[in-house]
């Protein structure tokens, strides 16, 4: 147990956050999402919520300040609901040490999968939300 970071954040998780370099990419994937057979790097983080596991990450993480949309979300399938509060709650827990952050940008199902498989890591949480996934892009972090 480290000071000053969150339990949620475990060490395989630290270890792929202070990898991760200037415009990588991490997604936070819901438990329906196929994190094994489309990322090259998988994390698990069962039985934890997306919205949790932001509020762990964020100060940790920079995000990209250079791209105009860092939060990539999957937009639904015609015909499918989107339950707003998910995206709502998400953004709560991001604009805690990000407040300036760009709004989400949605991504096609399909284009999401292609992205996510690019993605430096991606981590299975235990999210049930339906399109609950996000992906985070690295930004670059300040000179202390």
């Amino acid at each position: 147990m480290l000071k000053g970071i969150s339990p949620l954040i475990s060490p395989d998780l630290l270890s792929v956050l202070a990898r991760m370099g200037h415009g990588d990419e991490l997604v936070l994937a819901d438990a329906h999402f196929p994190g094994e057979s489309t990322g090259k790097r998988i994390v698990r983080a069962d039985g934890l919520r997306i919205a949790d596991l932001l509020e762990a990450i964020m100060p940790l993480l920079e995000l990209d300040s250079y791209v105009p949309h860092p939060l990539l979300m999957m937009e639904p399938v015609p015909g499918d609901d989107l339950d707003p509060s998910v995206e709502t709650s998400y953004m709560a827990k991001i604009r805690l040490t990000a407040p300036g952050v760009p709004p989400v940008k949605r991504l096609d199902r399909f284009a999401f999968y292609e992205r996510a498989s690019k993605a430096f890591a991606v981590v299975m949480t235990g999210e049930t939300a339906k399109y609950g996934n996000i992906i985070l892009i690295k930004g670059v972090t300040p000179v202390i």
